[in-house]
């Protein structure tokens, strides 16, 4: 080791000695050689070190739960680094810095920002590498996560046998895109492990050549965390979250008799900026034929979003009631004691299909950002419960359909007609048992020894114990170098 280092000079001699340090090295090499689980790398080394990386509110949630489950389910110790927002902090994650730097949406959209965005992208990389991880986690955000994997691998390509693990949570919709499909191939140069929340993608990232687990969409775990008492083996699990309507009211003094619209606007500071007034308008057109009309928005856990929502609530003409991202239970509460929701597309259209809302999904974007959009889509639909059913069983209104006399047309229709309500819950049901694990899945066969030892059948366990058997993919000429390095290490000590 000591001969490598003096002919080393650089960033490779920097690695080495990171590598010394942490007793990285000899192990490395060794797995140059053959395929090592992360589970028996970490056991080696007495810890499991994990680099968690999720650039919005959604990311967040389900990285935090998926560290809470490597807690209950790694033999070893978890020591963790990366960027994350308050949910991860609350299970032990000590951000680099905060994850709102990371939130921005859209492709003009994202200019003003490119600046600070590389710069938080070198940040994260010699991070990285200064924290030698076992495993790199990168959750959803695909234009920061795919750049940071990527830029990391080449960095450490100087030893290939000091190269993390590199899983990413959340795989990208390719399906939804022209030439989604052709993009794939160069994944498998900086991706090791896919894991996806859609029960249809698993096939065709196999067929590209990537490593692909289905591990169910995590937020079915809100329905498990409302029936503790399910039965692990229960199939499929009871994907509905209760709520308690009536309560709500009366804490919030509302009236039996009003209406209550919830509304959900983004977790993103440039979608909430543009959505919000877009939907107040719809409801002050609304004021008049609904009685005692209330506002209801669930406040992402964002500090741009929350800072604004908080200073904007004060001045609304409608009794407006926000709801912190951390109180999930009066959130379900408030569901159930709405009549329809409007909501801006993404994660939040299957929160109101477990309380069984039916609701309203719009987008807008800058005017260049859609016509790029338009061109390069194959999808008819932008949410995932139409996508699911191949069919448009929850209104859209998008983009220049997108304003406030359409979308009141369309709310009034949903708060009234029972029949589209009604197809709204039926649909439901099928989209959210769709999107469940099923333990007859052959691919969980490796991950026994994590699933069996007493721990519930869920989402965030399964992509833990796949997390936990992940293994660096056999590159092609990877063999060779590995073979290749560990000669010139025992000539060396000779």
């Amino acid at each position: 080791m000591e001969k490598l280092l003096s002919a080393a000079t650089g960033f490779k001699r920097r690695l080495l000695l990171l590598a010394a340090k942490n007793g990285f090295y000899r192990r490395s090499l060794s797995s140059c050689n053959g395929r090592r689980r992360v589970v028996d790398m970490a056991m080696e080394d007495k810890e499991l070190r994990l680099f968690v990386v999720a650039g919005e509110p959604s990311g967040d949630a389900i990285a935090a739960r998926l560290i809470s489950s490597l807690h209950r389910l790694s033999p070893s110790p978890l020591r963790l680094a990366g960027v994350g927002g308050p949910m991860m902090e609350n299970v032990g994650l000590n951000s680099l810095f905060r994850m709102e730097d990371l939130a921005v949406m859209g492709l003009l959209e994202l200019l003003p920002h490119l600046r600070k965005i590389r710069m938080r992208l070198q940040q994260a990389i010699e991070a990285a590498i200064q924290f030698q991880p076992h495993a790199v986690i990168t959750v959803d955000a695909k234009g920061f996560s795919f750049r940071f994997l990527k830029l990391l691998r080449d960095k450490c390509s100087l030893e290939p046998c000091l190269s993390p693990i590199h899983i990413h949570y959340v795989a990208p919709s390719f399906w939804a895109w022209k030439g989604g499909e052709s993009r794939l191939k160069a994944l498998s140069g900086y991706v090791d492990h896919l894991l996806c929340i859609l029960p249809f993608e698993v096939d065709v990232l196999r067929a590209h050549g990537l490593d692909a687990t289905f591990v169910g969409h995590p937020i079915l775990e809100d329905a498990l965390n409302f029936h503790p008492d399910n039965e692990a083996d229960a199939q499929p699990i009871q994907v509905k979250v209760p709520g308690n309507g009536a309560y709500f009211r009366q804490k919030h003094g509302i009236s039996p008799g009003a209406t209550i619209v919830t509304v959900i606007p983004g977790s993103r500071e440039q979608e909430v900026t543009r959505m919000l007034p877009i939907y107040m308008n719809t409801l002050e057109l609304l004021k008049d034929s609904l009685p005692s009309l209330t506002v209801v928005i669930p406040v992402a856990s964002n500090q741009h979003v929350q800072g604004y929502l908080y200073k904007l609530a004060p001045s609304c003409t409608l009794p407006t009631i926000l709801i912190p991202g951390e109180s999930v239970a009066e959130k379900y509460d408030a569901f159930h004691a709405s009549s329809a929701a409007l909501c801006t597309s993404g994660t939040a259209v299957l929160e109101l299909q477990l309380a069984r809302l039916p609701c309203i999904v719009a987008y807008r974007a800058h005017l260049l950002t859609e016509w790029i959009i338009r061109l390069k889509t194959k999808m008819h639909f932008i949410s995932l419960p139409n996508i699911l059913m191949d069919s448009q069983i929850i209104p859209e209104a998008l983009f220049s359909s997108c304003n406030p006399m359409e979308l009141s047309m369309l709310l009034s229709q949903i708060i009234h007609d029972d029949v589209i309500r009604k197809q709204q819950i039926v649909s439901a049901d099928k989209v959210l048992n769709l999107l469940c694990p099923s333990k007859e899945n052959p691919s969980y066969s490796n991950y026994k020894q994590f699933l069996s030892a007493g721990s519930d059948f869920c989402p965030s366990n399964i992509a833990a114990s796949a997390v936990l058997c992940s293994e660096r993919r056999q590159r092609k000429g990877q063999r060779k170098t590995g073979e290749r390095i560990h000669r010139r290490r025992r000539a060396l000590e000779k």
